[in-house]
């Protein structure tokens, strides 16, 4: 089909448009608007934190390199930034039938037992949230600004290993983003190279 005959049709702007949703994210750009479902049954929106430092944190409770997270390095990060005014998203786009999927009641549940404090737990499992952010891995971290614009991403740290014991030997690549953009600086790593299990997406 030529290009005059797809223009006619249609079929080049409906092109140009998928392209355009699934392209990736980039660092200085806005950042991708979403609708998700959170843990709790409640709508979600990217825009109904306008003015704020959203952090977005992709997990896989299944995955060992979460695990080393999770023994309390991610529930501390999670109450810096909430203490400080910031959002935090914890998004699961795992789908049904793959590692680390859970429902609503199985997340609070969860979280509880962990001591994980996220504004929103979100339930990404058709995984248009992690496709329009072109997330990776878990855990694979995002912070944007309060213009709306997307100042990091990538690793949560600089050692990708499975191993607790290297967080403290690590530079913290995300929790340094977080606190620039809270300051209202720039990042000075901004785009860095994530680690982790890859996101279980529906086929």
């Amino acid at each position: 089909m030529t290009i005059k005959a797809m223009l006619r049709s249609g079929l080049l702007a409906s092109t140009l448009l998928a392209a355009a949703v699934h392209a990736a994210p980039r660092i200085g750009e806005p950042a991708p608007a979403f609708t998700a479902v959170d843990s709790n049954g409640r709508t979600v929106k990217l825009s109904d934190f306008a003015g704020k430092t959203v952090v977005m944190e992709w997990t896989n409770h299944g995955c060992p390199y979460v695990q080393k997270w999770y023994s309390g390095g991610m529930q501390a990060l999670q109450k810096d930034a909430t203490g400080k005014g910031a959002v935090w998203l914890t998004v699961l786009s795992s789908a049904p039938g793959t590692q680390g999927h859970v429902d609503g009641p199985t997340a609070n549940r969860m979280m509880k037992e962990q001591g994980a404090v996220p504004t929103h737990y979100l339930l990404d499992h058709e995984g248009k949230v992690g496709r329009a952010y072109a997330a990776q891995v878990t855990p694979h971290m995002y912070v944007i600004a309060p213009d709306g614009r997307l100042a990091y991403m990538g690793g949560i740290d600089s050692i990708a290993s499975p191993d607790v014991n290297d967080i403290p030997k690590a530079e913290p690549l995300a929790r340094l983003a977080i606190d620039a953009v809270l300051a209202g600086k720039a990042v000075a790593k901004a785009q860095t190279r994530p680690y982790g299990c890859s996101v279980k997406y529906a086929n």
